[in-house]
């Protein structure tokens, strides 16, 4: 049987490479928001963001890798996320398309404020500064509301070509092999760049004003 936890470590490990806005990842112009990583996170002291519901504060939804797109804006404060999941055989890949499927419900976005108050590697500024929607430095958590969910699945090779023969993704499902998520520096792959340009709502327009 795999070792699913390391596979798992060599996963996260990859994705704190992955830039704070990752390559090819749609940035309307002239817009102020910003795209920070909230998993997974450089330290491991320091809490990190994770999706809800409201009224639930059991069922929390922790991505593999998660960035968040920020609105710029104080008085219309929301985030657009990216999770990527990685799935290492088929009831782990229900589980985790279930938590992104179509709901009523609203989805929220919990940001620490030991990780607003952090500032990123190779960074000056910490992250509520950042972000454009905390007039003062938290001392409580930021939850915000989520305006737009993708989701990037990186399966197994078996699973992902069946999957590719016969699923029909939802507008807001992408794939990809787990080794290309695995592999050293893999979101410079050219491959990995076009699919993440096709991720964002750009990929829904003729052009961009």
């Amino acid at each position: 049987m795999p070792d699913y936890s390391n596979l798992d470590a060599q996963v996260r490990r990859q994705l704190r490479k992955w830039p704070q806005h990752p390559q090819g990842l749609w940035h309307r112009p002239g817009h102020r928001g910003v795209w920070l990583r909230g998993r997974p996170g450089d330290n491991p002291e320091i809490a990190q963001p994770f999706l809800k519901y409201p009224g639930s504060n059991h069922l929390k939804t922790l991505p593999d890798g998660l960035w968040l797109m920020f609105s710029g804006d104080a008085t219309e404060p929301f985030v657009d996320i990216l999770a990527i999941e990685a799935c290492w055989n088929y009831a782990n890949f229900l589980d985790k398309r279930s938590r992104f499927a179509a709901s009523t419900q609203s989805m929220l976005a919990v940001c620490p404020a030991t990780w607003l108050r952090a500032v990123p590697p190779g960074e000056a500024v910490p992250r509520w500064r950042q972000i454009g929607v905390a007039q003062r430095e938290p001392d409580g958590p930021l939850v915000l509301p989520v305006r737009d969910v993708r989701v990037l699945y990186a399966l197994r090779d078996k699973h992902y070509r069946t999957f590719a023969e016969v699923l029909v993704p939802h507008a807001h499902e992408f794939f990809c092999p787990v080794d290309q998520l695995i592999a050293d520096n893999g979101f410079r792959d050219q491959g990995m760049t076009d699919l993440m340009s096709r991720i964002t709502v750009a990929a829904n327009f003729l052009r961009l004003p």
